[in-house]
């Protein structure tokens, strides 16, 4: 799993939990602060990285940046 599939996963968790909790329940912020230790690690992740790996990081869908498996 990618680093943005666990950004993506995280946000959809986070929104789900405070709807379902509320905005205030500490449920929902630490759901919120999950969100940020993927975002910080993904920020880390990109001091290491070539322009090439960020715009495919930034951008997962545009077609140079697809993997396909065998």
């Amino acid at each position: 799993m990618s680093l943005s599939e666990v950004i993506s996963q995280e946000l959809a968790s986070a929104r789900n939990i405070c709807s379902t909790y509320g905005d205030t329940d500490p449920h929902c912020r630490a759901a919120w602060d999950a969100v940020e230790e993927v975002l910080a690690a993904r920020s880390h992740q990109h001091a290491n990285l070539s322009n090439f790996e960020r715009y495919c990081l930034d951008n997962p869908e545009a077609a140079e940046c697809l993997i396909y498996d065998n």
